[in-house]
């Protein structure tokens, strides 16, 4: 270099007194030096700048290897790259697509020749269609739909999607993520156009939101855009503002319309089983008092054969059974009382407490109320009723 020069501050005559040279001087000596390494010639002074340069000029050479060594190796160096997980790498070699690379440490041709795009395969990227971060700014061109009975909605819902297909994504289609945007749109739109307004209100939007996303992977997939859809949500779903309060009218008259019907049934399965108890019972009376008349007739039947039977084996002695028994009941059935004085019997029977009961009681004229009054008196009646019958028998003997 030029401050190493043995003639620096000999200025050439071997001036000990002269000062260092100014600094044209060294400028001139460099720009000498250089046109020497690259095969030029001096431009002017070369007897006085020549002297310090070799013929061959290596060590200047051997200088510019290095930092010509240095600078590739750079170039190379800025060729690896780290693929994060959950990321790919992909390679294009002058602009088309060479590979995708896993995560890891990486490496390809630096710039100009190869060039890299990392792309994330695990983020769930999110498309917003009706609206835009919140649900109150509307986009109405996206959000109003026609239904199938002629009515109009405004549905908002969210896509969620991932990738699985770096290439597809980046180089099938030029802009991936607002086709989703609008196939998103267009199969939401079919589906709803084929559904009745209150089915999309009220019924169907789990049903709604899962054929959305059946058909919307369809169309993606014809398009080769690389994309999976994880999820379709949607956010809201009303009719538009102008017709609102004419809907929640209708919605309430629905609502009542509803709330009597249940109350209609409630009552329905109130008494209707009530009803149906009822008749089962009356029913199974009906049975059981035909039973028990089948089985009192089939018993007075019967017993009159077998007092027929008895009746012709002894006449007269079974027509005064018949009669004593006849007699039985219907004195039981009576307040009166029959005294036979025939016998010279003197003691009278006065049932003093069975007559005021009998007074205080209003007369039904039923057989069940005289039986129920006139029990107590039927055994001393019966009694003294075959008492005197003994007697008579006794005194119309010879």
């Amino acid at each position: 270099m030029a401050w190493n020069d043995p003639q620096w501050g000999n200025n050439g005559n071997r001036n000990k007194n002269s000062g260092p040279p100014d600094l044209d001087e060294i400028w001139r000596r460099i720009n000498q030096r250089l046109n020497g390494m690259f095969g030029g010639k001096d431009g002017g002074g070369g007897g006085e700048g020549g002297g310090g340069l070799s013929p061959s000029g290596l060590p200047s050479r051997g200088l510019v290897g290095l930092l010509i060594g240095a600078l590739a190796l750079v170039w190379l160096a800025s060729g690896f790259y780290i693929v994060d997980t959950g990321k790919r790498g992909v390679v294009q070699r002058f602009g088309a697509y060479v590979e995708t690379t896993e995560p890891g440490p990486r490496w390809h041709l630096p710039w100009p020749i190869e060039s890299r795009e990392v792309v994330n395969v695990d983020q769930v990227r999110t498309v917003e269609i009706g609206y835009r971060s919140d649900v109150n700014s509307k986009v109405l061109k996206e959000s109003l739909m026609l239904t199938d009975d002629e009515n109009i909605i405004d549905l908002q819902f969210a896509v969620q999607y991932i990738l699985k297909d770096p290439k597809d994504f980046l180089f099938v289609n030029r802009a991936p993520e607002e086709t989703v945007l609008q196939v998103a749109e267009t199969a939401m739109r079919e589906i709803v156009g084929k559904s009745k307004m209150d089915y999309v209100l009220y019924e169907g939007r789990a049903d709604i939101a899962a054929r959305a996303k059946v058909l919307l992977q369809q169309i993606l997939g014809r398009y080769r855009t690389g994309i999976t859809i994880s999820q379709v949500t949607l956010q809201n779903i009303q009719p538009p503002e102008q017709v609102q309060a004419a809907f929640d009218d209708a919605v309430k008259a629905g609502q009542d319309r509803e709330r009597l019907k249940n109350e209609a049934e409630a009552y329905f399965n109130d008494i209707v089983p009530r009803a149906r108890g009822l008749a089962s019972r009356l029913a199974a009376e009906s049975e059981g008092y035909k039973l028990s008349v089948i089985a009192n007739s089939e018993g007075e039947a019967s017993r009159f054969a077998q007092i027929f039977t008895e009746y012709q084996k002894a006449p007269q002695v079974t027509r005064q059974r018949i009669y004593l028994d006849t007699m039985q009941t219907v004195m039981n059935n009576t307040s009166k009382i029959l005294v036979d004085q025939k016998g010279g019997n003197s003691l009278l029977y006065l049932p003093l407490d069975k007559l005021q009961q009998t007074v205080s009681q209003p007369y039904s004229g039923g057989p069940d109320t005289q039986s129920q009054t006139a029990p107590p008196a039927a055994a001393p009646m019966e009694t003294r009723s075959r008492d005197a019958l003994r007697t008579r028998d006794r005194e119309d003997r010879p």
